[in-house]
């Protein structure tokens, strides 16, 4: 089992960054690949982006190239989205979740994810 705890979320200016965490807990961290998620309100769960385990492979919704960075620091179970150049439009609870696959930085569906986090609301004003 492992438990994932998100925090980091806020209201923010259109412009401006945030950095959500996401503590782990439970099985060995490094063996999970991550991923972050959002769910905009009547809207279906989206990927945002996903990193190994090992941190080396990363991979990035295409709305969010440029702008978000993904991260993780296996010593300190944690992992990180780093979100800057903000958008109205990137309005959504976010979550994170892990996955045992071998490959689960690349997989973008929620149903390729073993554990999810309880989610951290972003809000962008215009």
């Amino acid at each position: 089992q492992v438990q994932l705890v998100e925090s980091g979320g806020g209201l923010v200016q259109a412009g401006g960054s945030l950095r959500l965490s996401c503590a782990a807990s439970g099985r060995t961290f490094s063996s999970y690949a991550m991923g972050w998620f959002r769910q905009a309100p009547g809207k279906e769960r989206e990927f945002v982006a996903g990193i190994s385990g090992s941190g080396r492979s990363l991979n990035y919704a295409d709305s969010v190239k440029g702008r978000f960075t993904i991260s993780r620091d296996n010593a300190k179970n944690t992992g990180y989205l780093q979100m800057n150049s903000l958008k109205p439009e990137d309005t959504a609870v976010y979550y994170c979740a892990a996955s045992s696959a071998l490959t689960g930085w690349s997989i973008t569906r929620t149903s390729g994810y073993d554990y999810w986090g309880q989610g951290t609301q972003v809000t962008v004003s215009s």
